[in-house]
């Protein structure tokens, strides 16, 4: 566009270190200008134009969003989509240059004073070891510290792998010239390159034409494990290990090159999870597996070519192990027609690595010469980095060898754990017919429990035709077992039960594999974690995870599995049940019942967080949040669920994953070493928050789940019915049992938050706070709730998540959605819901201005306000043309034609704008 950027940009103060970015936003916006007229013509970016301008005179006169009708009526309807697709693209130039911008701050970090960017490893070991932290305590602490994101298939990425590649072209080009070092000839190509990259953009199709199959959705995730983790890995490693040796160096003695591999590990639940995914199962779940072996090793292969080139050390220039020679012919046995050069046969470690590159092609092909586990392999490659670092070679290549060692031993031949989800409502199924009990799932628990005991005492005979379900159920348990011998143990994560309210829904796990025969050494070889979901089920989770401990038939499982207990955490749902102030406290509630309840057990108890990309759904920082978790809650782990676009915006680019593992290793470490004091004032703080709790569930629930009328109006004042149909996922938007049903109780809580965001109320994280947060306020006084904000993380990273979402909401653009139920059938359902909702987002926004002592918000945060304002204007014809279209397409039945095409491109436009999705 002409200037698409002055504009906005003048009316932001950027600081001086951001000059670069504000050139950057600058050039690209000039290339989509240009871009705009080359592929639309001239008259096409002059409405453009119009429309932006227009957008942006009413937001600095903070005039009404009426004053945006003249213009919006002169737009013809056929250019709808285009024009969205115009400002989306331009939301896509901004998002990149913020993100290259990280990259520069770190770079500038890291060439001013120590070097020590806040947060980094070395920042935090730093300030760790200043505190006191001595080698004891840090040696102490490394076998069991394990960071470990799992990556889910969830809807909630609206944006297309072909066009995440082209963002890749953007992202190489910006960072060649990050420090505008290039000459004038490259930077002519750098933005030639650019510009390609978002011309095809521009002339790519945002959605595909069918719905992803469960391989394409492992395509997706697996370009971040093999495309950018499986590089940043060892990087990581050398960070960590160069942190320890310059606070703590007794931590990591000399010599030991072991100390920080296990530290991080990857998990995985696209082909696992099964829970309302029709799709997926058994044979998902062997494809899976064969296709992420087959990833992580043609990337060794690839690394091993390489390492083959440089590894030409010849004996008669430098003493090679007498062992590597003894391995050259163990494999030349194992090989006898292998192809090693007569030329090569002074270099023993490119011989060898040849070798090894023959039994890789071997384990791919499932040939009698290839590797019986990744174990073998790493002892190759041990082999060789040793004799290296022993025979003056530690800079002749061990440390490229040390690279790949790290690489093997992370990823194994497994590339990412696989972990299995199921909702117990399904295994109750496949008991029901195994046992020929049609009562089986209204039985009580006890009832359950005790003729589980009696089925794991003395298990039926495997049926070999059983009915469905439970055919497929046992399916799934024959697949883990005979997958856990072709990959290995540590193919497999645990086995997550969703829906879990009971001690026998983790039982029947056992049972499930025990009957079908999945068993090592006469115990299940899988770790089983219960998925506790709901308000309510949060709150008798330690009674659930008692009866577990008490009962002998799972202790003895759990002492098979190093007696660890793993207990998920459900953010969503609970979020979706009770409103965001009740989830959190039922979620921090249930972290110390479960803790203490471990310790007086002796188990360690490692949670897994189930957390999404937006506020409501437990997105927020990571960092954050750890900080924030229960006093030793987090003991050296962390496993949490990544995925949507918030994959993308943490792992898309490798500078930023390995910032973001650092940000989170460092943050558990504090978290685990010097973890907060006890707090004598936290006991009443409790009491407070438990009143919140209360007081905020009710008054969510009273909208959400108990006017009857309220899930006409959600459909009616939300695009859920556009979002229903976007074909970003295998798995549908609603749960089996309740694919047919009106309310919102079906619904998955993805759509549900998805919908609330593109609206632009993000209804979901504020609802029912206000009125209790203001009940506080008048039962205790302003200084309790601050003095809570100030001085307890956890309350403090609470009133700061809602700020944000009230900071990136706009209630004059929801009041337009909101008018989209004025006519429905049940009457006139904005005038019924509106004055309620805009009364609570009036009150929250009160409180929280209260509670920060701010006099507006986002105050503390300079840097996101700014970037929500630069974006506004832009999102805001979006969201106005978004209205227009839902109202006409729905009028005429919301057929599939042109009208619903633009609607994706709304969707998608206003997601890049407010960078959230669900």
């Amino acid at each position: 566009m002409n200037d698409l950027s002055d504009e906005p940009l003048r009316a932001v103060r950027f600081a001086a270190t951001d000059a670069r970015l504000r050139e950057d936003v600058k050039m690209l916006g000039a290339l989509v200008g240009e871009i705009l007229a080359e592929q639309r013509g001239p008259e096409f970016l002059a409405t453009v134009e119009r429309l932006r301008r227009a957008a942006i005179d009413r937001r600095a006169a903070d005039g009404p969003v009426e004053a945006l009708d003249a213009v919006l009526a002169t737009i013809d309807p056929a250019d709808a989509s285009d024009l969205v697709r115009a400002f989306a693209t331009y939301f896509q130039a901004v998002n990149v240059a913020e993100r290259v911008h990280r990259i520069r701050r770190r770079r500038e970090h890291e060439r001013q004073g120590d070097g020590a960017q806040p947060g980094g490893l070395r920042a935090v070991l730093g300030s760790l070891a200043a505190e006191g932290v001595n080698a004891d305590e840090v040696a102490s602490l490394l076998p069991r510290l394990r960071i470990e994101p799992v990556f889910t298939a969830h809807p909630t990425e609206a944006v297309r792998r072909a066009l995440l590649e082209k963002e890749r072209q953007l992202v190489a080009s910006l960072v060649e010239d990050i420090d505008r070092m290039r000459t004038p000839a490259e930077r002519a190509a750098d933005r030639e390159r650019m510009r390609q990259a978002l011309t095809a953009s521009w002339q790519t199709a945002d959605t595909p034409p069918a719905r992803p199959s469960v391989g394409d959705e492992f395509e997706h995730v697996s370009f971040y494990l093999t495309d950018v983790l499986y590089r940043v890995l060892p990087v990581f490693c050398e960070a960590l290990e160069g942190a320890l040796r310059e606070h703590v160096p007794a931590a990591v003695p000399d010599g030991d090159r072991d100390a920080v591999c296990n530290v991080l590990g990857f998990g995985t639940w696209v082909g696992g999870d099964m829970d309302g995914n029709p799709n997926v199962g058994a044979d998902t779940i062997e494809a899976t597996l064969a296709a992420q072996r087959a990833r992580v090793l043609r990337a060794y292969r690839r690394d091993v070519e390489s390492l083959a080139r440089m590894l030409t050390q010849s004996p008669d220039r430098v003493v090679v192990d007498a062992a590597v020679s003894e391995r050259i012919a163990q494999h030349h046995r194992l090989l006898p027609d292998a192809p090693v050069r007569a030329r090569d046969a002074d270099m023993p470690y490119r011989t060898l690595l040849t070798l090894v590159q023959q039994r890789i092609d071997g384990t791919l092909d499932d040939a009698p010469h290839g590797y019986a586990d990744a174990d073998d392999f790493i002892a190759d490659l041990d082999l060789i980095e040793r004799s290296l670092r022993t025979n003056g070679g530690e800079h002749g290549g061990a440390f490229a060898v040390r690279r790949l060692l790290r690489r093997a031993r992370c990823f194994g031949f497994h590339l990412a754990t696989l972990d299995i989800r199921q909702d117990s409502a399904v295994h109750d199924a496949a008991l029901a017919v195994l046992l020929d009990d049609a009562d089986w799932a209204r039985r009580s628990a006890e009832e359950r429990a005790g003729q589980l005991h009696r089925l794991l005492a003395d298990p039926i005979a495997a049926p070999t035709g059983a009915a469905e379900p439970a055919a497929a159920t046992l399916a799934v348990f024959r697949t883990i077992d005979e997958a856990r011998g072709r990959y290995g143990a540590r193919a497999f994560g645990p086995y997550i039960v969703s829906m879990s309210r009971s001690a026998a829904d983790a039982l029947a796990v056992l049972a499930l594999a025990r009957v079908a025969g999945c068993l090592e050494h006469d115990q299940v070889p899988l770790d089983v974690a219960p998925l506790f979901e709901t308000i309510d089920d949060l709150a008798a989770a330690p009674a659930t995870v008692q009866a577990l401990l008490d009962d002998p038939a799972y202790r003895s499982h759990l002492a098979s599995r190093g007696n660890r207990q793993i207990v998920m955490l459900g953010y969503s749902d609970s979020a979706k049940d009770g409103g965001l102030l009740a989830s959190r406290w039922a979620l921090q509630r249930a972290q110390v019942e479960l803790t203490r309840l471990a310790h007086e057990h002796g188990v360690r108890i490692t949670f897994f967080h189930g957390r999404g990309g937006s506020i409501s759904r437990g997105g927020g920082k990571t960092e954050r949040a750890v900080l924030a978790a229960p006093r030793g809650s987090v003991d050296g782990e962390l496993r949490l669920t990544e995925q949507g676009e918030v994959i993308h915006r943490k792992y898309g680019i490798r500078t930023l994953a390995l910032r973001t593992l650092e940000q989170t290793t460092g943050a558990v470490l504090r978290a685990s070493l010097r973890p907060r004091p006890p707090e004598p004032r936290e006991d009443a703080w409790r009491e407070v928050a438990a009143e919140l709790a209360v007081q905020s569930r009710a008054h969510y629930r009273a909208l959400v789940h108990e006017d009857p009328a309220f899930p006409a109006y959600f459909r009616l004042a939300t695009p859920i019915d556009v979002i229903e149909r976007l074909r970003i996922s295998s798995r549908p938007s609603k749960r089996p049992s309740g694919a047919g049903a009106p309310g919102v109780q079906s619904l998955r809580a993805i759509p549900w938050v998805f919908a609330w965001s593109q609206n632009r109320s993000g209804l979901t994280a504020w609802y029912g706070v206000g009125s209790a947060l203001q009940a506080a306020l008048d039962r205790h006084g302003d200084e309790a709730l601050v003095e809570m904000a100030r001085d307890w993380p956890f309350f403090g990273t609470l009133v700061d998540d809602v700020e944000m979402v009230l900071a990136k909401s706009d209630p004059g653009i929801f009041a337009r959605y909101s008018q989209l139920a004025q006519g429905s059938a049940d009457g006139d359902l904005h005038a019924r819901f509106h004055p309620r909702i805009s009364a609570e987002f009036e009150r929250t926004h009160d409180a929280v201005l209260r509670i920060k002592r701010a006099g507006e918000l986002l105050d503390g945060d300079r840097r996101l306000r700014q970037s929500i304002r630069l974006r506004n204007p832009y999102i805001d014809p979006i969201s106005l043309l978004q209205v227009d279209l839902l109202a006409r397409w729905r009028a005429d039945g919301s057929p599939e034609d042109e009208r619903l095409h633009a609607l994706v491109a709304t969707v998608n436009g206003i997601a890049a704008g407010i960078q959230n999705t669900g």
